[in-house]
């Protein structure tokens, strides 16, 4: 891993090499999503049907797109019963989290007449989408689903791709299942993105899509954006760990390395004040690398996106991780508690030497979708107000709306909108 010292121009460096990785730099991909998305919404299942055979090699049909009771009593028999088991473990600290983020309608009312509010409702109808290829993701189906559940969701359709003998990962339909998906659906890529969208003979339309994916779902998703809402747009994972003397190097190596096994285009950066630590977490990370299975992923995103940072203080360190905004957050030093308070900008903060980032992929129970690409610096992690929305309730008695009913006429007017002065004053004619 390359050693920065920090300074203004090293930072710029470092967010500009980092932004490269972001979805709009796939434009040369944005026609084949937009041919794929009008070829579904003009035919439907017909056009959904052809995608699946082109890219999944799997010949489905209306009578076989949904996944049927059978299919997911085969999973349970596929799953080890040990695996089962953690899924519920990690079902239950993943709900008892989101339950906490619940929220509910409030009403304020006032002596003379007046009562305002907001009403908060479920979404009816929500689309999380699954990615197949190369690996099953379990947990990323938990967590796209359970906060569904707790706001109230009434159908939660899923999609995900099957294999070309049209089978779906046995541990994705498991966790479905356990979950409590409507239905599941085999569909895969840009064409599922579409199917979610707009609705086909087979799939029905939604009102939100959520649930990461290649670059292919993600512009898909983006052009979509609008026509139903979406989660955000999921960039590479990233890690970064701010950490000083006290850090054990040994530990920070095997986090930093934990993201960078995801892919080429992941970032792993250590950010912290002693330069003897960087220099024993470069050790550590050659030994691990040397031994680990996905060496060559993780060469690659560490040659590309992988940094040491030596900053002269926490302060410093502090504005360097403000400004990356990473998508984990590790701190590791003295008083982690004490550096917490002065982090603006993070996905998910992890705090201590015991609190890694698996630990937040997996089992304690917070989203592990959360804004990626320098985006925490406005976007949060997925959760229960994701599918909630809200309206704005609104009564005046007469006696309420007397005092005031001229202001309105005169603010109206200023607007030249007579219309809506007009509408006001013919109460009080």
């Amino acid at each position: 891993m390359r050693k920065v010292f920090i300074n203004e121009e090293e930072k710029k460096n470092i967010l500009k090499n980092l932004l490269k990785r972001s979805t709009s730099n796939y434009k040369e991909f944005e026609n084949v999503v937009d041919d794929i998305l009008a070829n579904v919404r003009e035919n439907g299942d017909k056009a959904l049907f052809e995608y699946t055979k082109k890219f999944d090699k799997a010949d489905i049909d209306a009578s076989t797109v949904k996944v049927t009771d059978a299919e997911i009593e085969e999973a349970y028999k596929a799953v080890s019963p040990e695996l089962v088991e953690i899924i519920k473990k990690a079902l239950v600290n993943i709900r008892e989290y989101h339950v906490l983020q619940k929220r509910n309608s409030w009403f304020d009312t006032k002596d003379n007449g007046i009562l305002l509010g907001q009403k908060i409702s479920p979404l009816a109808r929500v689309g999380v989408y699954v990615p197949g290829g190369k690996a099953a993701y379990p947990s990323s189906v938990l967590m796209n689903i359970v906060p569904a559940k707790v706001a109230g969701v009434p159908e939660i359709i899923m999609t995900t791709p099957c294999d070309a003998s049209g089978k779906v990962y046995p541990t994705t339909l498991v966790a479905a299942h356990e979950a409590g998906a409507t239905a599941i659906y085999k569909a895969g890529g840009a064409q599922a993105i579409a199917a979610l969208a707009y609705g086909t003979e087979s799939i029905p339309k939604v009102d939100k899509i959520v649930g990461p994916g290649n670059i292919f779902v993600a512009l898909a998703k983006r052009a979509v954006y609008g026509h139903v809402s979406i989660d955000s747009i999921a960039g590479p994972s990233e890690i970064l760990v701010l950490a000083d003397e006290t850090a054990n190097p040994r530990y920070v190596a095997a986090d930093l390395l934990s993201q960078a096994e995801h892919d080429e285009m992941a970032s792993a950066i250590l950010v912290t004040t002693s330069e003897e630590l960087a220099d024993k977490v470069s050790e550590e990370v050659d030994k691990f690398v040397a031994v680990l299975e996905r060496k060559e992923i993780i060469e690659k995103s560490l040659d590309n996106y992988g940094y040491m940072i030596v900053a002269k203080d926490m302060e410093e360190a502090l504005d360097v991780v403000n400004e990356i905004a990473s998508e984990h957050l590790e701190i590791v030093t003295a008083n982690p508690f004490d550096v917490m308070t002065r982090v603006k900008n993070a996905g998910a903060i992890f705090l201590g030497e015991y609190s890694s980032e698996p630990l937040g992929d997996y089992f304690a129970g917070p989203n592990h979708v959360l804004p990626t690409n320098g985006t925490a610096k406005f976007f949060s992690p997925l959760s229960v107000d994701d599918f909630i929305k809200k309206s704005s309730v609104i009564y005046y008695s007469r006696e309420a709306l007397e005092p005031i009913h001229q202001d309105i006429i005169d603010f109206a007017t200023a607007e030249k909108l007579t219309a809506h002065a007009n509408s006001i004053k013919v109460r009080f004619e």
